[in-house]
């Protein structure tokens, strides 16, 4: 039973994270919705993880958790790349070294849950959304992918927009690396009180 339930509360947990990061997991809405993508990030791996780590009591679950859910993200890589999409189309955010850093705290801090929520929390919100920036540095212009491969569900609202140089508003890092260290650590420390 135990074994079914890590299971479950894998995949599901996956299957909500991934969908929380749709915004960036197709290159045409990366770079317009990289700060919405950093707080749900942020807050859904943290979340997740710590619930599945205190679950099992092992240190290294948060990795484990965050590499399931990159293997996915790849396999759904490869199937909009099999629909003849372009192979940065798809972009699988970086997950596993925030996780590392949520592992590290928990191991460091003795599998102190508080302190793994605090530090931990912290260390994902402000990491995350560096590491997806690096990320999405490596890859072709977002704005090129979208008007050559536009998403035929993509709503008006979302249609992509060339940004304004040099407004603090627009600089993905410092915004959501702020929202996502800021609304980790409380969503996180909730999600342990209610599984306590």
């Amino acid at each position: 039973t135990h074994y079914l339930f890590i299971v479950v509360v894998a995949v599901n947990s996956t299957l909500l994270t991934i969908n929380a990061g749709d915004y960036i997991f197709y290159t045409d809405w990366a770079w317009t919705s990289f700060v919405v993508f950093s707080i749900s990030q942020s807050t859904m791996l943290v979340v997740g993880a710590i619930y599945y780590m205190l679950f099992t009591g092992v240190p290294g679950t948060a990795t484990y958790y965050a590499t399931i859910m990159t293997i996915y993200t790849w396999v759904a890589k490869g199937a909009w790349f099999g629909l003849g999409y372009p192979y940065d189309f798809v972009t699988v955010p970086v997950w596993i070294p925030s996780a590392m850093l949520l592992d590290l705290t928990y191991w460091a801090t003795r599998r102190n849950k508080h302190a793994a929520i605090i530090i931990g929390g912290t260390l994902v919100g402000l990491s995350l959304p560096v590491f997806n920036m690096i990320n999405l540095l490596l890859i072709a212009d977002p704005l090129e992918t979208a008007f050559k491969y536009p998403r035929p569900t993509l709503p008006a609202y979302m249609t992509p927009i060339e940004p304004q140089v040099g407004k603090f508003y627009n600089s993905p890092v410092a915004l959501g690396s702020g929202a996502g260290a800021a609304l980790t650590v409380p969503i996180a420390a909730l999600g342990a009180k209610l599984n306590t």
